[in-house]
């Protein structure tokens, strides 16, 4: 029978699944130091971002045929030794587009319109201060006309793009592998009856930082940050910058350095560099939205995840 460790847990449908399958799917968390001892008695791991698959581990483990990340990212994997190895390394590439990129513009809409201190102010409301708070918060201002940049143009970064134009935005994508930097097709809107494309051109990284009045990152992790001291010095003033992808995209000390001299308008954070411990003049900026690293995290992607994981594995192994 075929062993499966769900460590970081894995959708109760993606489970079922597997388990119809005839596969055994053991949802226990182990530890990350204990793994030595417990997974080389599987031949699949599932992780999510918590879970570290090193070199060491998948050395130790000569029954591991398959490791499945249940999101997009594979930073937390060694993935390429893996493939060197003649192991699987598995992701859900698709599942949760949707999700993290309506996630990013929650957070432009609450910054467009500074619901995230205005919020917090009205459940601490001081008698006689309504009028001053209503005049405070009454320099917000609309998404439809502005220019989005995106930085990352896969899966999310085309969902995100849908979202842009079906709100009347003007998009600038940009990709970081120069072989996409192509003509993108985006579908608006499909059915039956009637249906809207839109053609993206991307653009450079220059253009798109002189330009964009949001900027939305959507790419892997890198060695250095692609929003960094000298990409802010380019930006346009008063720029909205929305962090959906991974900490150590912005460079967190120059994003607070450009929020404070009023280079940049607001920032959104998912996710952070100390993570799960961001630093405290991150959490404590009140021009930055914050979120718990939730991005693919609603019902609908959660299923998706499972189920398209599910069905991976099942594919790789063959019944």
């Amino acid at each position: 029978m075929i062993k499966i460790l769900a460590n970081d847990g894995i959708h109760p449908d993606g489970k079922m699944l597997l388990e119809e399958a005839g596969y055994q799917v053991d949802t226990e968390k182990v530890a990350q130091e204990d793994l030595m001892d417990v997974l080389p008695n599987y031949d699949a791991i599932i992780v999510r971002s918590a879970t570290k698959v090193r070199k060491d581990l998948i050395d130790g483990c000569p029954n591991l045929k398959v490791i499945a990340r249940a999101g997009v990212g594979l930073d937390n994997i060694d993935h390429d030794y893996a493939r060197d190895k003649g192991l699987a390394v598995i992701n859900t590439p698709a599942a949760s587009s949707q999700s993290v990129a309506e996630l990013a513009f929650g957070h432009m809409f609450s910054l467009a319109r500074q619901l995230q201190n205005s919020n917090w102010e009205m459940r601490n409301l001081e008698e006689g201060k309504f009028k001053k708070l209503k005049k405070q918060y009454s320099t917000g201002f609309q998404l439809r006309g502005k220019t989005l940049g995106i930085i990352g143009f896969g899966r999310i970064g085309i969902e995100t793009a849908r979202i842009g134009l079906g709100l009347g935005m003007k998009v600038l994508p940009y990709d970081i592998i120069p072989d996409l930097k192509v003509d993108v097709d985006v579908s608006i809107y499909q059915s039956e009856e009637a249906s809207l494309t839109i053609k993206l051109k991307s653009v450079e990284l220059d253009e798109l930082l002189a330009n964009s009045d949001f900027i939305s990152l959507h790419i892997p992790t890198s060695d250095r940050p692609v929003i960094g001291k000298a990409e802010i010095e380019k930006l346009k003033d008063g720029v909205i910058l929305v962090n959906t992808a991974r900490g150590n995209m912005i460079d967190e000390e120059a994003l607070i350095e450009g929020l404070e001299s009023g280079k940049i308008g607001g920032a959104a954070l998912d996710v952070f560099v100390n993570e799960p411990n961001p630093n405290e003049a991150i959490l404590q900026h009140p021009k930055i939205a914050l979120s718990p690293h939730i991005g693919g995290s609603t019902v609908e992607a959660q299923t998706n995840i499972g189920l398209e994981l599910a069905d991976k594995i099942i594919a790789h192994f063959g019944h």
